[in-house]
């Protein structure tokens, strides 16, 4: 799924806009003991309960792709009789109404999710009668021929409130707060099936995970039976770790510096284009060679690739790009640049000493103070 049709699915979870047909919900305590079970039909809640279960949905289907959001495939067996796709099918395909079949998916979540502590598991149905879309992509609500049928599971910890001191207005009075049991917002979900290319895909879920350094790989194997990629944090140190083996001794600032530049000019210039931005074994090969790496440093990258990452692995850029600044770092001096004047910051040898010089014009400041430079001093 991509970011568009991820928000097409988040707008359903506005009054205007919902279908969900029902929601239920088991809690579990941190003996993993259920301690109470419920099922309603979604929009007979009362509407203040409505409105907080669309915050704990809409949370579920935040953060970035490739990183809190990860596209999964299903693998063949699992789509076999008894495997975990087969079985998230048999669930969406009763509408959340086989009391056999919820528990048995309350009981694989207890038996495979681990967590310290209370948390509840929230589930809902929903048939989205998918609006279609004209050439120029406007919505045509009167020309839907497609209804997407999924569920979507959220994991929400639940924690007693924080103690203080509440006001009575019927005594006007202020006494100890009374500490109750509150729902947070989701530490990890799925939606099943995937939305993709506006269309219902059995084959792959999207996967979500508040911490994507944590990202539950017991839950994901236990429920959807799906293998993990590189986390985030992951992505990034094996590009580092590619990029410093492949050029060894020859890892110079400027090839750095220009390996910089050049992702940040392909952000830009894939900015309009909805799928990430991904580079496999050959455009990140091709970038270095762009960047300035000698040739034959290239020469056993395939090896370096494969054994770093694996051969079919694709890296998501806005992983492994510094996006927020450009950061040249000593034992003693740390130096933040926009990450679009990278060029600002270049190495030069002065009295003997390789130095990096930062240009810099008549606006600088120092701990907070203007200060004046030579190039303004009388």
């Amino acid at each position: 799924m991509i970011k568009q049709e991820i928000n097409e699915i988040k707008r359903l979870f506005t009054p205007s806009s919902c279908s969900i047909t029902r929601i239920c919900g088991c809690y579990v305590d941190g003996e993993k003991n259920k301690k109470t079970e419920f099922k309603e039909a979604f929009l007979s809640l009362p509407e203040e309960e409505i409105f907080k279960y669309f915050e704990l949905l809409r949370k579920t289907l935040s953060g970035n792709i490739g990183k809190n959001l990860l596209n999964l495939e299903f693998p063949m067996n699992t789509e076999e009789e008894g495997g975990s796709q087969e079985f998230l099918l048999r669930l969406r395909n009763s509408k959340l109404k086989d009391d056999a079949l919820l528990t048995e998916f309350y009981d694989r979540i207890i038996n495979s999710y681990e967590f310290v502590g209370n948390y509840l598991i929230l589930l809902i149905h929903d048939a989205y009668d998918v609006p279609g879309k004209t050439t120029d992509g406007l919505t045509m609500d009167d020309a839907s021929d497609t209804v997407f049928e999924y569920i979507m599971c959220c994991i929400c910890p639940v924690a007693l409130s924080k103690p203080g001191l509440s006001y009575d207005a019927e005594i006007n009075e202020f006494h100890n707060r009374v500490r109750d049991w509150v729902v947070n917002m989701p530490e990890t979900g799925f939606l099943f099936p995937s939305f993709n290319d506006r269309c219902t895909d059995i084959h792959s879920t999207l996967f979500f995970n508040k911490n994507p350094e944590e990202p539950h790989e017991e839950f994901v194997d236990g429920i959807l039976g799906c293998s993990l990629p590189l986390s985030a944090g992951g992505q990034k140190e094996t590009f580092q770790t590619i990029i410093e083996e492949t050029l060894g001794e020859d890892c110079e600032y400027e090839v750095i510096k220009n390996i910089h530049e050049n992702l940040t000019e392909m952000i830009e210039e894939h900015k309009e284009i909805p799928e990430p931005l991904t580079l496999d074994k050959k455009e990140v090969k091709d970038l270095l060679e762009k960047s300035g790496a000698p040739e034959e440093k290239l020469a056993d990258f395939d090896k370096l690739y494969d054994a770093a990452a694996g051969e079919d692995t694709a890296l998501f850029v806005s992983n492994v790009a510094s996006m927020r600044s450009f950061e040249v770092k000593t034992p003693d001096v740390v130096i933040k640049v926009n990450p679009e004047r990278a060029d600002l910051v270049n190495t030069m040898v002065v009295d003997g000493k390789r130095c990096l010089v930062i240009e810099i014009n008549d606006q600088i400041e120092v701990n907070g103070i203007n200060v004046r430079t030579s190039m303004n001093t009388p």
